[in-house]
């Protein structure tokens, strides 16, 4: 049984195997349909070494953005970006509504909202410090009042049919009922997968007139509260002033230390978030293991899924590698031999590799994902052979240019000759993407042939 431990020595581990260190922007920005609305917001990313503006790591990461609680400052929640960022998260903090005094629960909401759609535009300019960094995944989170605004935030995304937002987690979210709005009637729209952690001891946001009521109205098909036995309500962030003055005030027979209550946070979040974001079933399992078998816990759930058997075994033939997996909504093919990247355009059950290598499959069972071994391949055909299937070109006939289709990084020596065998164009290191003008050229027919390694084959060109 993969039941997990929630002790402070399980966190230690956690954060012994991160993988990342924590890169961090500011940026402002600013939502058009608001009256081109200002929200400064923290972005913490996986980055190659720890600090502000440093290079992002490579790949691409699933994105949480979180709403902090009332009066309560983005930095509070240190705990969380340091626990999740090393792991292959992208948080975004927006820094709006901190006011005492005239905070509005649906404008914070509307920024949460945003920034879920706006990051994955982040991520596509190429002057940011996460370019083609961000996944589309995406979690909405929150504590307090920030988790009630992602509620908010959830049903306009939802009803929209936004395909981003994956989850939804609240810490202890707060009803919001100002403004016209109500984050518990706003679960009845929410039909993403939802998490919700309450802290049984909560005096600030008691769980039977907030947490509770949002859990029963989701209308997610899989939805878990946890009820931390002990837990307070400022525990899930780091020591703050407004929140725990709140806390001493309304919360009374708090057994479990702040620590403590983030080691069970963190734990059973990450196994969320691993499945949701990364389809990563096994997390999924490892995850109800621990909901049914922890001390530390008590909880309410309703999913209606299991866990589907993934066949990672790969076929082998002298020419081709294919899935033995046949119920699958996807594959992807990598190469073990460069960081497993993956090879573009070799999304079939069925693989013909351009060059001998060693190669896995990702495959995708109803929102599931695992990733074969790699196998060693090697064809039976010569170097030219195994290339001849995978270089085109484009057009064919032709007018004025082709541009060479090479499905393998390896770099040609082309020569274009005519049928009297005279060279026309002769060109050096020629790969994929790579064009050459034939305008000049009459209308005709020609001979294009691709030398590497001492090995050639040659392809008929139609010039019009």
């Amino acid at each position: 049984m993969k039941t997990l431990f929630l002790t402070v020595a399980n966190l230690l581990v956690f954060s012994a195997l991160a993988q990342h260190s924590v890169g961090h922007f500011s940026k402002t920005f600013v939502d058009p349909s608001r009256n081109n609305r200002d929200i400064l917001t923290e972005v913490y990313y996986p980055a190659t070494s720890a600090g502000d503006n440093t290079p992002v790591a490579s790949g691409e990461f699933p994105v949480i953005v979180f709403g902090h609680g009332f009066v309560m400052a983005w930095d509070a929640y240190e705990n969380l970006w340091e626990a999740f960022v090393p792991e292959g998260y992208i948080m975004v903090f927006p820094r709006t509504e901190g006011s005492l005094a005239s905070t509005n629960h649906q404008e914070f909401g509307w920024d949460l909202q945003f920034l879920v759609t706006e990051l994955q535009n982040e991520g596509a300019l190429a002057s940011s410090d996460i370019y083609q960094a961000v996944s589309p995944e995406t979690a909405l989170m929150g504590h307090s009042m920030g988790g009630g605004a992602a509620f908010l935030a959830a049903d306009s995304l939802c009803s929209n049919g936004n395909t981003n937002l994956r989850t939804l987690i609240g810490l202890a979210p707060a009803e919001s009922s100002t403004n016209g709005v109500s984050s518990i009637a706003s679960a009845a729209n929410v039909t993403v997968p939802s998490l919700i952690l309450s802290g049984i001891q909560d005096g600030v946001t008691p769980p039977n007139d907030h947490h509770i009521p949002m859990y029963s109205a989701l209308a997610a098909t899989c939805k878990t509260i946890l009820n931390i036995i002990g837990g307070a309500h400022c525990y899930f962030a780091n020591t703050n002033l407004a929140c725990d003055f709140g806390e001493l005030t309304a919360s009374s027979g708090i057994s479990i230390s702040r620590t403590e209550q983030q080691d069970v946070t963190n734990d059973f979040v990450k196994l969320w978030l691993d499945y949701n974001l990364k389809y990563n079933c096994e997390s999924y399992t490892v995850f109800q293991d621990s909901v049914s078998n922890s001390t530390r816990v008590t909880y309410s759930q309703v999913c209606l899924f299991s866990v589907p058997t993934i066949n990672t075994t790969i076929a082998e033939t002298a020419a081709q590698l294919s899935s033995n997996e046949n119920a699958a909504s996807a594959y992807q093919w990598l190469d073990c031999n460069n960081g497993y990247a993956p090879i573009s355009n070799e999304t079939s059950q069925i693989f013909t590799p351009a060059i001998d290598g060693s190669y896995a499959v990702q495959i995708t069972v109803n929102g599931c994902r695992d990733t074969s071994a790699c196998v060693d391949f090697t064809s039976s055909l010569s170097l030219i052979e195994q290339l001849n299937n995978h270089i085109q070109i484009h057009p064919n006939p032709a007018n004025e240019a082709i541009v060479f289709g090479i499905s393998s990084s390896m770099l040609f020596n082309v020569a274009i000759t005519d049928i009297h065998g005279k060279i026309l164009v002769n060109e050096e290191n020629v790969g994929n993407g790579s064009k050459v003008d034939i305008q000049y050229l009459e209308a005709g027919s020609y001979f294009i042939t691709f030398t590497i390694e001492n090995e050639r084959i040659t392809k008929k060109l139609i010039k019009q």
